[in-house]
């Protein structure tokens, strides 16, 4: 199990700030790829990947990274400054 994070617009779409995921995913990308063929909802959350960024266990990463021995990924948009 992997605890999955959502924020901002992602959580809105997606309905829930966080959920413990049952993955066979190696990287956050093929973890992406379950999550949007569970229902639309996710599909739509996740259709841009260019609109989103992701940290694995609270580290800024890829969507290439690799989700061996990780306990948290969380999902955010792209963070401005001001």
């Amino acid at each position: 199990m992997i605890d999955v994070l959502y924020f901002a617009w992602v959580r809105e779409r997606i309905g829930v700030p966080r959920e413990q995921v049952a993955t066979n995913a190696a990287t956050v990308a093929e973890l992406i790829e379950e999550l949007k063929a569970r229902e639309e909802r996710y599909a739509l959350a996740f259709s841009d990947l260019r609109a989103l960024r992701v940290a694995v266990d609270q580290e800024l990463t890829d969507f290439d990274a690799s989700l061996v021995g990780a306990r948290e990924v969380a999902f955010f948009p792209p963070m401005t400054g001001g």
